[in-house]
């Protein structure tokens, strides 16, 4: 199937996330599983600057009381901690453990194990294939992530 528009993308690359998206990530000291919508939530922190609860939850496009059910789990599984700002009593802030740490440094969007057997379905030949075309568009979406200045992310979190 030749891709032709946006929509072809947009199935392949759903029928791609499907096949090897990680569903759990389990805390490689613990054995602890968390789901793959915690571990986003870490994704988004760090373990020195705080981020706001609210601004978690806005930049992940949920209430701020939905994250903060989400932020509770991960409290009493010793992931993150919340603190209260200096500045204003009011506002909760979120900060990652070393447990945290770990655990988002374990992190990943897919299975390895998956990948690799989708892609040993293919020849040597179209694998080849695949990837170099993963290569341009990964190419072309660094390009789109740098026009992309209007957008505020959360600051970036040291590694």
């Amino acid at each position: 199937m030749a891709v032709r528009s946006s929509d072809d993308f947009i199935a392949l690359y759903s029928q791609i996330y499907f096949a090897c998206h990680t569903r759990h990530v389990p805390d490689p000291e613990s054995g602890t599983r968390v789901s793959a919508r915690q571990a986003s939530i870490l994704s988004h922190l760090d373990s020195v600057e705080p981020t706001p609860l609210s601004q978690l939850a806005s930049h992940m496009g949920v209430t701020v009381s939905t994250m903060s059910l989400a932020v509770d789990r991960l409290v009493r599984q010793g992931y993150v901690v919340r603190d209260r700002a200096e500045s204003d009593a009011r506002v909760r802030h979120v900060r990652l453990t070393a447990a945290g740490e770990r655990l988002r440094a374990a992190q990943k969007v897919l299975d390895p194990r998956l990948v690799r057997a989708v892609l040993t379905r293919l020849s040597p030949a179209d694998r080849r294939d695949a990837l170099r075309g993963l290569e341009l568009l990964g190419a072309a979406a660094r390009e789109q992530t740098k026009e992309r200045r209007g957008d505020q992310p959360l600051p970036r979190q040291r590694r």
